[in-house]
C-alpha cells in the first residue's frame, strides 16, 4: 500500500504512527489535538485538517482510538471514513472495542465495497514505540494479506484470527488475563512483602516458574518504586475493558467471577486520589482492605 493514514495519536498511535514514518511509509495523519501531529510532519509526514481530507488521500486506513463511542464516530460518523472511503479501500480498527461494534463496522463496510479489518494490539506504548507489537486481526484474508507489511512495520507477533470480530475477540480474552493477572502479581507482591522477601529474588524465581507472568515482570517493579500515577497505561483503560468483557459475557450467559472481582478491584482503585494511576496501583486498595480489616 503505498499511501497509509493514521487516525488518532495518543499514548499507542503515536508510537505505532512514528514506526510507519520512520520506516519510509507515505503517511497521512489526523487527530483531533493539531500539535500532536507536529512531530510526524517535522519526519516527513503529511498532517489533515479531517478525516474526509485524510481518507481521499489513502489506500490503507488505520485508527486508534480510545473507546467504542470515539470508534463508531470515526468509522461511521456523518464526516467518517465509510462516507468517503472509495471502493476498495482498506480500514482497520486498532482500538479495544467490543465485537458488536467491530461486525457493525464490517457490515457497513461491505455495502461502500471497502475491506475492514479489526486489529487490535497488545504490548502497551512500549510495544508501540519499540515496533514489538502483538497485533490480532479478523476480517477477509486477502485484505489481512495486503495489509500485513504495514502491520509488520508496528508488531512482531501479526496472526490472522479469522472472520470479523476475532480479532476483537482475541484482545477481550488478552485484556481478561491482563487484569486478573495483575490483581493476582499484586497480591503476591504484597504477601511477599509481608514476608520480608527482596522482591527482585521474587521476581527472578517467578520469571522460571509456573507462578511467572508478564504481569509480575511488568507490574511488581512499579510496586517495588511505588511509581503509580501519570501512567501510560491507567486503570481507566482496563476498567472499559472489563465493562465490554462483562457486557459481552452476560449477552452469553457466562460467570466470569475472577473477572468480575477484577472490575471491582479497579473501579475501586480508580476512585483514590492518584492522577491517572496505573494498573498496578491496584496494590494500594488491595493494601487498604487489610488495613480495614485490622479497624
Amino acid at each position: 500500500m503505498s499511501k497509509v493514514g493514521f487516525i488518532g495519536l495518543g499514548n499507542m498511535g503515536s508510537g505505532m504512527a512514528h514506526n510507519l514514518v520512520e520506516k519510509g511509509i507515505y503517511l497521512n495523519v489526523f487527530t483531533r489535538s493539531k500539535s500532536k501531529m507536529v512531530p510526524f510532519v517535522e519526519k516527513g509526514a503529511f498532517s489533515h485538517k479531517s478525516i474526509k481530507s485524510l481518507t481521499n488521500d489513502s489506500e490503507l486506513i488505520l485508527a486508534c482510538l480510545p473507546n467504542v463511542e470515539t470508534s463508531i464516530e470515526v468509522f461511521l460518523g456523518k464526516n467518517g471514513i465509510l462516507s468517503e472511503a472509495k471502493p476498495g479501500t482498506i480500514i482497520v480498527d486498532h482500538s479495544t472495542v467490543d465485537v458488536e461494534t467491530s461486525k457493525l463496522i464490517w457490515e457497513k463496510s461491505l455495502d461502500k465495497n471497502v475491506y475492514f479489518i479489526d486489529a487490535p494490539i497488545s504490548g502497551g506504548p512500549v510495544g508501540a514505540n519499540e515496533g514489538t507489537l502483538t497485533i490480532m486481526c479478523g476480517g477477509d484474508s486477502i485484505a489481512f494479506e495486503k495489509a500485513k507489511p504495514i502491520f509488520n512495520k508496528m508488531g512482531t507477533t501479526v496472526v490472522h484470527m479469522g472472520g470479523p470480530g476475532t480479532g476483537t475477540s482475541m484482545k477481550i480474552v488478552n485484556q481478561l488475563l491482563t487484569s486478573v493477572n495483575t490483581v493476582a502479581a499484586m497480591e503476591a507482591a504484597i504477601l511477599a512483602d509481608k514476608y520480608g522477601i527482596d522482591l527482585n529474588s521474587v521476581i527472578k524465581i517467578l520469571s522460571k516458574s509456573f507462578g511467572g507472568s508478564r504481569m509480575v515482570e511488568r507490574n511488581m517493579p512499579i510496586y517495588m518504586k511505588k511509581d503509580y500515577e501519570n501512567s501510560s497505561a491507567p486503570i481507566r483503560n482496563i476498567v472499559k475493558d472489563l465493562k465490554i468483557i462483562s457486557e459481552m459475557s452476560n449477552q452469553m450467559n457466562l460467570d466470569l467471577p475472577l473477572t468480575s472481582l477484577s472490575l471491582n478491584l479497579f473501579e475501586e482503585t480508580d476512585k483514590l486520589d492518584i492522577d491517572e494511576p496505573d494498573i498496578a496501583s491496584v496494590a494500594i486498595y488491595i493494601n487498604k482492605l487489610s488495613k480495614d480489616k485490622e479497624v
